[in-house]
Formats: structure tokens, sequence, C-alpha cells
């Protein structure tokens, strides 16, 4: 079959490999539409992802599609089933399975390779993070729900109450994400850099949006907004340091910070430690999702209550994957739904 594999920085190949064929507990997908991510982005472009991957490596981790075969032991599914399995699984034994805290799980299960034909799901997602596709709902939105529930998980631990002032950091597929559901209790306060994604942000929700191309100064017109007090969450969703920093800047006192996207190994950031301890700020690092919030993204797609079709760019071949990570390099598309069947 034809996969996508990574081998280093910006040094993605389209290669025949064999197809894969399931073991005990397993079964085999066959990819219908694979979704890029910002997180691939950041990946190809850093060479690696120190939790992940080991290059080199299939490429890809969020896809729908059906299930082409089925190995031994496997219950309650079968051949023809349209899926969406999340690229993860929690071993649920270990001290923070036991506490639910799944997605600190140090057992936890990968797997990568949706860029391909075909993909083997692993028995431990089989049997506890992977969903029936609602027949109605188009493949393209369903491979969407992992990062979706990361996003749930997210907006979960960030402690958003009704009708709070919401600052989101960061205009990419998942800043977008964060928009689109806090947006419907909450006024979100959008910054990014791209004018097409702001507006997109404008559909999903957001009350203002801003580029800090042309105003630099984040955290005076957050205070602003906010009769001088700044956001009452603030949501970092970039991975770069610098952009960490400027979120506290953002939070009134008593606030709750998200730092959620992940910068790049071995960095650090300055924080201003009088106003952490007298504003009494909360600073939180949220990582992936669990089981609980894959189900509920699902869900949340299925019910067609957010346009969430908004963030898919473009269809495009599993042969120009190489061209539209230049594309997302350059911030020219926002999510692109590869389809291996398309020529």
């Amino acid at each position: 079959m034809l996969a996508a594999l990574l081998y280093g920085q910006e040094d993605l190949r389209l290669e025949q490999v064999a197809e894969p064929t399931p073991t005990t507990g397993e079964v085999v997908m066959k990819v219908g539409v694979a979704t890029t991510c910002g997180t691939d982005l950041k990946v190809w472009r850093r060479g690696g992802h120190a939790k992940m991957l080991q290059l080199p490596t299939l490429f890809g981790h969020e896809a729908a599609g059906e299930i082409v075969a089925v190995g031994t032991g496997v219950r309650d599914w079968q051949v023809g089933d349209r899926i969406v399995a999340n690229n993860s699984a929690p071993c649920m034994k270990c001290f923070f399975c036991q506490r639910q805290e799944y997605s600190l799980c140090p057992n936890i299960t990968w797997n990568n390779g949706t860029f391909a034909e075909y993909l083997k799901i692993p028995a431990a997602i089989v049997q506890h993070n992977m969903f029936r596709v609602p027949d109605q709902l188009p493949l393209s939105l369903a491979s969407m729900t992992e990062p979706l529930a990361c996003v749930l998980h997210g907006v979960a631990r960030s402690d958003v109450k009704p009708h709070d002032r919401v600052v989101v950091l960061g205009d990419g597929a998942i800043g977008l994400m964060f928009v689109a559901v806090l947006a419907q209790t909450s006024q979100v306060i959008l910054w990014g850099g791209n004018d097409h994604r702001l507006k997109t942000g404008q559909q999903l929700g957001a009350t203002h949006t801003f580029n800090y191309h042309h105003i630099p100064d984040i955290a005076s017109v957050v205070k602003e907004l906010t009769q001088g007090w700044g956001g009452d969450v603030v949501i970092e969703a970039t991975g770069v340091p610098s952009v960490w920093e400027t979120a506290i800047t953002c939070a009134r006192p008593g606030a709750t910070v998200n730092l959620f996207g992940g910068c790049p190994r071995d960095t650090t950031i300055t924080v201003d430690t009088e106003k952490l301890h007298y504003s009494e700020l909360t600073l939180k690092g949220v990582f992936h999702n669990t089981p609980e919030y894959v189900r509920a993204a699902l869900s949340l797609i299925a019910s067609g209550k957010i346009p969430f079709e908004l963030l898919i760019s473009q269809e495009r071949s599993l042969q120009d994957l190489e061209q539209v990570f230049y594309q997302m390099k350059a911030r020219e598309v926002i999510k692109v739904a590869m389809i291996p069947g398309l020529p």
C-alpha cells in the first residue's frame, strides 16, 4: 500500500509498504479520510515528537474509515463498519488510570500512520477508544474527532463558567476549535496572525478577533475589553514559549491560564512570581485527551450544532501530502482532508 513515512525534519516520503494484517484483538481500517493537524505540522517541522514517535515512522494520526479485516477475539465489530479510532488508548490499570487521569498514563498505546491506504488499530484502542461513525456523518468530519477531544479535555480543565470572557491565543485548527466550543457559553476574544483564519473564528462565534501583526500589544487590548482586568480564562494554543508568557499577562486576578500548545523540547518561560502569587493565578498544562472526551467529541460533531466543516480548507490526494504541509507551513490552509482514493 501507499503510505507516508517521516524520516526527519521536513523529510516526509511516500513509499510502498506492506498492507497491515490484524492479530488478536486488532482490526484494519481502510482510510476514507485522514485530516491534517497542527501537531502533524509541528512534528514535521521539528522532525519528531518526544512522546509519540520514533523515526522513521508511519505518519498522521487523524482518520476515519471502514473496517476491512478483523483479528481473532474481536467482538461487536465486523467488516464494513464505519469507524473512527483515536490515536491512543490508556492501559486502564496503572496508578494514573485508576485515578481516571488517563492522559497521564505512562503505558499509553500510541498509533500513527493515518496518511496511508490502510491503518491497523491496536487491540487496546479497539477495546477502549474506537467508535462507530453515524451513517449520515461525512468521514471528513468524523476524522476531526481526535483534535476536538483534546479541545474538550482542555475546556473541561480550564474551569470556564457561563459568560466568562475567554482569551484564545492562536488561530490554528485547535485555537479555532476552542473558539467554536467556548463561544456556545462564553465571550471569546481570539488572537491570531492570519486574517482568513480570524474570519473563520468570527463565523465560529468569536466576539472579537485581532491580528497581532497589526496590534502587537495583546495584553493592553485584552484589558481594555475587560474593564482593565484581563481574561477570566486564557487559552494558549500556539506552542510558542513567548506566547505562553503573553498568555499569563492577559489573565485577570484569579484567572486560569491553560498552557495548551506544546512547546519545543527543553524550552523554558519566565513567570512574574509576584503576579502569580498575589493575583492567585492558576497555570495549567493540559495534554491530549481521554476516552470520555473522544466519545463526546464524536457526538458533538455528529450533532451538527457547530459548523466544523469550516475548518476543512481542501480535499487532496495522498500524493499531494508534501505540498499540503508546505501550504500549512505558509498558513494557506487550516486543515486538509487527505483522501487516499483520489487520483
